[in-house]
């Protein structure tokens, strides 16, 4: 009811984005739905493409899906692809138009329909009418579009489904009638009979790229079939297959010219066969076995070459009279191998493509003569074959084998496990049938192919270069037509007998040949009575009865969705080919295919400039996702719970970016939120919560000031610098297309953000230095965290929108000033991708602070192995590098140093022997293996024996002797570590850590001093999770007072009062007794009962008075 009341999108221009709630729970999903009404109410797609109206096009194609099934993750990560490229390219400067578009002819419609209403064969459809069978197929080719739009919106993806594209269009399919006329005067199109993939549950041809997309493993029957001599009956040849219901269709035999046959007497069966030399194994366990045991005797030999006319009684009496004189004999070819069975094939040409090639060439069936084909478009046996009539093939072939073991003609049956194609949309087993077909040329060009396909970007390029590469290398004629009815019907009118064929190219010239009323409707049921004067004597010409492959429709949508070039010329002219498309990698094979070899025939050249090709997403379990199964979970649900955010994040930082398969795990998306979501976010209200405190502090609210100075403090201008390289970061790879880039450099500053800006400038932000100090920490919080919104604003466009609204209020009233290069700031994704401001760019601070980094993580580590936390001070950190430089950077942040790791005293030295400094030299012995030969044996027991001096001299030299060989720099890899001697500054507990370049050692004693220190710190820590747990902000006042058991907390209750400085530093009041609270009766806001070491304390918070 709510969508059907919902006012419609721009019906509020002047909405304002509600105030963010700090004291609030957050629900990403819901948070999302605030963006999704907001962009509702202002149209933001809508006006983000008015205010790029006259900006450079962005040319983006749209790969149509079917909506009679309703969207998956596969679609999910192509649909958050194709965003986050086109939303970058709008914030590049770029008028990015983008249509949805609909897949809605073709197989997967009608066979729908055909198990709605249980048709089987042509017969039931021209019963029921192509008319009536095409109303069923229009009426479900849109039946779940409204759930593909709530999705595809849901995930956040801004594209027109108002202005769509369907293939059924009349406007798209003339668009296909041009393209194919186009071909058709090219000399491109031709009409032949070829053995090509069928399937019987769809009764209709494919192309062979259709027959590649489902392969599964099965068990075929695998028989051994002998076949009589004329001249000598006695004698039999042994042929073997693995379908037996294409042996009553058999007309020949064929054996490879150079391989040699055996005559061989079986002494069980008493016969005499004739079979490959090598593939004894067929009738013997162990040939050379049953030989020597007199099984066989081997009674002549001969090459294939010499048997070739050699003529044998047909097995079945169908085809005998008919092809007696031209067939039932030996044909040789090299395409038989002695790999398997006994390299003897029997050959059914309307079966086989090799069966038919040979078939042709040596005469046996002519070069349009339908091979004996006994079988309708079901695959059920006609009456040609009246034993089996009606009976579908594959259910025949164990009557076969039972008819051929009563004829004494079946010699071996076993069972053959084996991968086999599969029909993509019936799920019935392909067979290769004899049929006449429409072609479009290719392999005359795939050389053209190749080159065009070269000058066009993959991403990942390896799929170009590669996969696809070589499938066009190696490409067939493409047959585009269909046997079927629902689909653009081939524009080809024909008199009976082919001799005159006339190819339409547009309504108006089907019109005007036939005389026929205007066309609003190009479907079969509206076209296939229209007839053509015949021009030469032929009386009228009919449309043949072939559609369009859907392949070949899709593969026609550039100039289809525009109606091109009866619409939209210039346009399309200028903006051709596309900037960008991108699918997943079995379109390799499809779309990609189709698109490459329609756009070389008619403009010679491929119609994209940039392509990314995507892995398949597989269940958890590395499985196909199955509804059936139900292996996965549905992808709506992954939506509502976590956000499109997490899901969009998760799926563009994946292996599936490279073009590899992704194992989906709902985990996965869960550990987006807590790993990068929820950081941004507890960044961003910490900002608020510091902003708030800094207004009520100083009686004026904080606003950005784009112009300011740059900040004097190190932090400041390093978090800054590092943004800077972000930007330029995320602009270089997204032009190179190179999504997968992107997100890893976002998550290394987010935690620079959350784990060392934010926790080292905690103080500066809470005001303990002073306004001046404050506002500079403020400010470049603020822009951090504009900067962040602004350059991931395509890839997670949700939480990035709810940021920057909450930004906006900080804006100052000129947003001129603010260079966002658009006059519109109503929402982020109107805005220009920031510029990199070269000012912020310090490499030298960054170099600091990087080794400052370093030190402050090696030093953790020592904590953390020694089990000591954070809160308790120690005394000493002592950091030595031999370079006084490295040692200076870290000095000039000391500060930081002590603040972050706790310790008192910091100690920076070069003198190698007061750390226990000790070189030790390793080796990658494959690499000097290369270069040493027969010495590396003699480096590799000497390494162990070098003295730390004899290594150090390396590293100053350069030069070493090991084991009597003679290294120089580089070939060995140097090591710093720690000796420490015993004793060292007396009672200090010193423990060590190093990368091999720094060395750090920590004076781990823990000295009582310090520790009532530490104490004191952990009472901070339970009182701010307090603060925390009761929904209070910076800006709430209260006072906190504490209790112990009758008896108890003498000792933590001096450590509060002796910490006093400590304490108020950050909680601006000391706690008291809870007996001290002189006013009494005031709200509590929270109490509850901490552990303080070994110490346990009631802390109470009420409101100040």
């Amino acid at each position: 009811m709510a969508e059907t009341t919902r006012p419609p999108a721009g019906s509020n221009p002047t909405a304002v984005f509600p105030t963010h709630d700090l004291t609030a729970n957050f629900h990403f999903p819901q948070a999302e739905q605030q963006v999704l009404e907001f962009w509702h109410d202002i149209d933001a797609f809508q006006e983000s493409l008015r205010q790029s109206e006259g900006k450079p096009l962005y040319t983006f194609y749209d790969g149509p899906p079917f909506a009679t099934g309703l969207p998956h993750h596969g679609h999910l990560l192509m649909g958050t692809v194709k965003d986050v490229v086109t939303r970058f390219a709008h914030s590049s400067g770029k008028h990015v138009e983008r249509r949805f578009g609909w897949d809605t002819h073709g197989l997967p419609v009608e066979h729908e329909i055909d198990k709605k209403l249980n048709i089987t064969s042509k017969d039931d459809v021209m019963a029921m009418g192509i008319d009536k069978y095409n109303a069923e197929c229009r009426a479900i080719v849109m039946r779940y579009s409204s759930e593909w739009r709530r999705t595809v919106e849901r995930l956040g993806r801004w594209i027109d489904f108002d202005n769509d594209y369907k293939t059924l269009n009349k406007s798209f399919m003339e668009s296909v009638w041009w393209v194919f006329g186009q071909l058709w005067d090219k000399g491109l199109v031709y009409r032949g009979l070829r053995v090509m993939p069928y399937t019987t549950g769809c009764t209709t041809p494919l192309s062979n790229f259709e027959a590649q997309q489902a392969y599964k493993d099965v068990q075929d029957p695998a028989v051994t079939v002998a076949f009589k001599l004329v001249s000598d009956p006695t004698v039999a040849f042994l042929a073997w297959t693995t379908t037996p219901w294409t042996l009553p269709s058999n007309v020949a035999l064929c054996v490879h010219p150079d391989l040699t046959y055996v005559k061989i007497h079986d002494k069980e069966k008493d016969r005499q066969f004739i079979l490959c030399d090598q593939l004894l194994t067929t009738l013997f366990k162990d040939p050379a076995k049953a030989k020597k045991e007199g099984k066989f005797t081997v009674v002549e030999s001969y090459k294939g070459k010499d048997m070739e006319g050699w003529k044998y009684e047909p097995l079945f009496p169908y085809f005998a009279d008919k092809f007696r004189d031209r067939g039932f004999k030996v044909l040789v070819d090299t395409y038989v191998t002695a790999t398997s069975g006994t390299g003897i094939v029997h050959q059914a040409p309307a079966f086989g493509e090799d069966d038919h090639r040979i078939a042709i060439r040596e005469g046996v069936v002519g070069k349009d003569e339908m091979p004996p084909c006994p079988i309708d478009e079901q695959g059920r046996y006609t009456d040609e074959v009246p034993e089996w009539k009606g009976m579908y093939i594959k259910d025949a072939d164990k009557l076969i084998m039972k008819k051929l073991r009563e004829m004494g003609s079946l010699i071996v049956q076993t069972t053959l496990t084996h991968s086999y194609p599969f029909c993509w949309r019936s799920g019935t087993p392909l067979i290769y049938r004899a049929i006449p077909v429409w072609f479009v040329k290719v392999e005359d060009s795939t050389d053209k192919l190749v080159e065009n396909n070269k000058k066009t970007r993959w991403v990942p390029a390896s799929v170009g270069e590669n996969r696809f590469q070589n499938w066009i290398s190696n490409a067939r004629d493409w047959n585009i037509s269909r046997n079927r009815y629902w689909g653009t019907p081939l524009p080809l009118w024909a008199s009976e007998d082919y001799s005159e064929i006339i190819c339409i190219s547009s309504t108006e010239q089907l019109e005007k040949l036939s005389g026929c009323e205007p066309l609003t409707d190009l479907h079969r049921d509206k076209i296939d009575h229209i007839t053509i004067p015949s021009q030469k004597g032929n009386g009228v010409l009919r449309r043949v009865e072939e559609v369009f492959d859907c392949w070949f429709e899709s593969g026609s949508m550039p100039y289809a969705q525009v109606h091109y070039p009866f619409e939209n010329k210039e346009k399309f002219e200028t903006s051709y080919p596309a900037d960008f498309i991108s699918e997943a990698i079995d379109q390799t094979r499809g779309w990609f295919y189709t698109l490459l070899v329609l756009s070389t025939h008619l403009f010679q050249k491929a119609p994209w400039q940039n392509l990314i090709v995507c892995g398949h997403v597989l269940a958890e379990d590395g499985r196909k996702m199955s509804k059936s199964l139900k292996n996965y979970p549905d992808p709506n649900h992954i939506i509502d719970t976590y956000g499109a955010d997490a899901l969009r994040l998760f799926l563009i930082n994946s292996p599936v970016v490279r073009g590899d398969s992704l194992r989906f795990r709902e985990a996965g998306v869960k550990e987006v939120i807590s790993s990068t979501l929820l950081p941004f976010l507890n960044s961003y209200r910490f900002f608020l919560g510091q902003a708030a405190l800094f207004k009520k502090e100083e009686g004026e609210a904080f606003q950005y000031d784009p112009h300011a100075s740059v900040s004097e403090n190190v932090m400041d201008r390093w978090i800054l610098a590092r943004c800077q390289s972000l930007i330029q970061h995320v602009k270089e790879e997204m032009e190179a297309y190179r999504l997968y880039a992107v997100a890893p450099k976002m998550l290394l500053l987010l935690d620079e953000l959350t784990n060392w800006y934010i926790r080292f400038n905690r103080r500066r932000l809470k005001g303990e230095f002073g306004k001046a100090d404050t506002t500079a920490a403020l400010q470049t919080l603020f822009e951090t965290l504009l900067t962040l919104a602004r350059a991931l604003s395509s890839f997670i466009p949700f939480i990035t929108e709810t940021i920057y609204q909450g930004l906006r209020t900080f804006f100052p009233a000129d947003t001129s000033k603010l260079n966002f290069g658009v006059e519109d700031v109503r929402s982020l994704h109107f805005l220009m991708f920031p510029e990199v401001r070269k000012e912020y760019f310090d490499l030298t601070i960054e170099r600091q602070v990087g080794r400052l980094q370093t030190v402050i993580d090696l030093a953790r580590v020592v904590r953390e192995r020694k089990i000591i936390p954070l809160k308790t001070p120690l005394k000493e950190l002592v950091v030595f590098h031999p370079t006084t430089e490295y040692l200076d950077d870290v000095r000039s942040l000391l500060p930081y140093v002590q603040q972050e790791l706790n310790v008192r005293e910091v100690t920076f030295t070069s003198d190698e022997s007061l750390c226990g400094i000790k070189y030790k030299a390793t080796a990658d012995f494959k690499t000097l293996g290369k270069k040493l030969r027969g010495g590396l044996k003699a480096v590799k027991d000497g390494l162990p024996l070098l003295t730390s001096e004899k290594v150090k001299n390396y590293v100053e030299t350069g030069k070493i002797s090991v084991g009597g060989v003679e290294l120089s720099e580089g070939d060995l890899t140097i090591v710093r570590h720690v000796e420490l001697p015993k004793g060292v500054s007396g009672a200090a507990e010193y423990d060590s850590n190093t990368n091999s370049d720094v060395v750090v050692l920590l004076d781990c004693l823990k000295r009582p001093e310090l520790e009532r220190e530490g104490l004191a710190r952990e009472v901070i820590n339970r009182v701010q999770r307090l603060r925390k747990s009761a929904g209070l902000v910076a800006t709430d006042d209260i006072d906190v007072f504490y209790s112990f058991a009758e008896g108890l907390g003498k000792e933590l209750h001096e450590i509060i009062v002796g910490e006093e400085q400590t304490i108020c530093r950050v909680l601006k009041n000391l706690p008291l007794p809870k007996k001290e609270d002189s006013v009494g009766g005031r709200v509590v806001v929270i109490e509850e009962e901490q552990e303080v070491g070994d110490h346990k304390v009631l802390l109470t918070l009420v409101r100040r008075a």
